[in-house]
Formats: C-alpha cells, sequence, structure tokens
C-alpha cells in the first residue's frame, strides 16, 4: 500500500453532484480543509442534462455539464481538494470523536474526523437498446426539470405510481398530448391521483403496454408500444419520453454501516443532515426521496457543511 495510505483528513465529502460541491464551498469557506471524490460520474445527474432552466440565478438557463463544471470551479477556488477516483469501501466508527475510514478504488485507505456522503441517486430506466441514444434529446427521467422544452408537443410517461401520475399532469398543463403508458391494468398510484389523471382531456391512459423501441433521427421522434393483451405493437408519434419507474439511491455502499429506509435512503435525522452515525451526515437525492431536484440537493450540501463544522468544533 502507498505511503500515504493513512492520510488523515478534517472533513471527506464522497460525491460530487449540487450538495456534495455546495458541502464543498461551504466547508471549505469554514476553513474545514474538505476533500472531495468525485465518483465515476463527476458532476452527477445533471450533467446528462442539456439544459436546465430552472436553477435560481441563470434567466437563460445553463447547460447541466457547464453549472456542475463552475460548482467545481467556485470549490476549487475556496480551498477544498478534489480529487477523481471511486469509494470502494467504508468503516464509520460508531463513536463520537472516532476516526472513519475511507477506502478508495480498492487501495488507498483515507482517516477521516467527518464525512458527508452526497452519492445521490439514479433513475430506473427502461434498458431498452435505444434508450441510452436518446437521454438529454427526448428521454428524461424529470418533467419538472424537462417539461418545459416539450410545451405545445406530444410526449409519454411511462409508469403507474405516485410520481409517474404527477408528472403526467404537470405535463398535461405544457404539451398538447400526454400519453400514459402503464405495464399492467391498473396503477399502484393513490385514487386522488388516478381520479386526476382520468379527468384530465389530454391525458390518455395505453394499458397492458411496455415500450419496446425508441426511433428518430437526432432527437425522438416516436415510439413503438406493445400490447400485451392484444399481442400488437403500435406506433405512436412523439417529441418526448418521460420514465418515470422509480429512483434507486446509490447506497448500496453503506449497506450494514448506516441506518437506511426500507426504500435504501440514508435516514437523517429530525430535518438535519445528521445519520445515526457520529460525524457522519448525508446531503442531496441520497436521503431525499421526495423532491430530488438539483436547487433542493444544493440546499441540503449547505445544511451538511453546516453540521459537520459545528461537529468538528464540538470535538
Amino acid at each position: 500500500m502507498e505511503n500515504n495510505a493513512q492520510e488523515q483528513v478534517n472533513l471527506f465529502i464522497i460525491g460530487s453532484g449540487p450538495a456534495g460541491y455546495t458541502a464543498a464551498i461551504y466547508a471549505a469557506r469554514a476553513d474545514l480543509s474538505p476533500v472531495l471524490y468525485t465518483g465515476m460520474q463527476a458532476g452527477g445527474q445533471l450533467t446528462q442534462t442539456t439544459e436546465i432552466e430552472n436553477f435560481p440565478g441563470f434567466p437563460q438557463g445553463i447547460d447541466g455539464n457547464m453549472l456542475m463544471s463552475q460548482m467545481e470551479e467556485q470549490s476549487r477556488r475556496f480551498g477544498t481538494d478534489i480529487r477523481f477516483g471511486a469509494v470502494t469501501k467504508v468503516d464509520f466508527a460508531h463513536e463520537k470523536g472516532g476516526l472513519h475510514t475511507i477506502t478508495i478504488d480498492g487501495e488507498k485507505e483515507i482517516k477521516a474526523q467527518s464525512v458527508i456522503i452526497a452519492t445521490g441517486a439514479s433513475a430506473r430506466w427502461l434498458e431498452i437498446p435505444t434508450e441510452e441514444k436518446y437521454k438529454g434529446y427526448g428521454v428524461s427521467a424529470c418533467a419538472t426539470c424537462d417539461g418545459f422544452f416539450f410545451r405545445g408537443q406530444v410526449v409519454c410517461v411511462v409508469g403507474a405510481g405516485d410520481s409517474a401520475l404527477e408528472e403526467a399532469s404537470y405535463l398535461a398543463k405544457l404539451c398538447k398530448k400526454v400519453y400514459l403508458i402503464v405495464r399492467r391494468d391498473q396503477m399502484r398510484a393513490s385514487k386522488a391521483m388516478q381520479s386526476r389523471v382520468l379527468s384530465t382531456e389530454n391525458i390518455e391512459i395505453i394499458w397492458n403496454s411496455q415500450i419496446t423501441e425508441i426511433y428518430g433521427a437526432e432527437a425522438v421522434e416516436g415510439v413503438k408500444v406493445y400490447d400485451k393483451v392484444k399481442n400488437t405493437t403500435t406506433d405512436i408519434p412523439l417529441q418526448g419520453i418521460f420514465v418515470a419507474i422509480g429512483h434507486h439511491p446509490n447506497t448500496e455502499l453503506f449497506a450494514g454501516q448506516i441506518d437506511l429506509s426500507p426504500e435504501g435512503y440514508i435516514i437523517t435525522k429530525n430535518g438535519t443532515s445528521h445519520t445515526n452515525v457520529e460525524g457522519v451526515f448525508a446531503a442531496g437525492d441520497v436521503q431525499d426521496n421526495r423532491y430530488r431536484q438539483a436547487i433542493a440537493a444544493a440546499g441540503s450540501g449547505c445544511k451538511a457543511a453546516m453540521d459537520a463544522e459545528k461537529y468538528l468544533v464540538e470535538l
């Protein structure tokens, strides 16, 4: 193992999305000398978004990669030590003041007095061959983020839970037509949400069906939908596909080390970033199964840095 395998730091930040970089900005300005490891996808989910129009401060919108690049630059400006690499193992101490051990790329170990987990959550996708090609070019997992770009157009939402129906209702206010594609003959969503969708004129539900192919030139132009009951496939011309079949938090690394909800989200205490482990904090989508917005993640990154600062001062 390398000579610096036992490096010790005040604050270790895992993840480089809005939560991680905001935590780094606040922590660096508080002279906590944070070390941030970006993970395999530097910048997080926003780097897959072509344009963001609802992040405050950018009246003309901003490219997702550019926004994250600017957050990274701001973090560095205040002294954050940003490193490229993936955390592959953690061993959290369970007493106040204990050092937490983080392993990088299966080799290097770093000891940390405090840790902020900001590993985010990943959308569940359809996992059909043509899906990856059109991500950011008509395929999205966030109507609130991207719905505006499809104003007056035809789109579809895939899913049957509350989130899917909420997205369909939101898009119906913007779009000419919304198809809701449901795999079964019933929905999992609440009765109130179902009633709202069923009473919306420009939402059409396609039951017992699934998308088998997405097609188009440079962007989405339509989908092929297979009806499992009729055993038929239909072409539906449209410009946008919103996949709403759930998210999964990136917490596999922390199983057995920290308290997780049944869905795998990190449990934080009473509106703070505190976890059940002393000196370990969580921010962003990894602990937020409700809002999942970049600005909300950034705000929670601020909270985590302030909580970590108070913890370190008390030590």
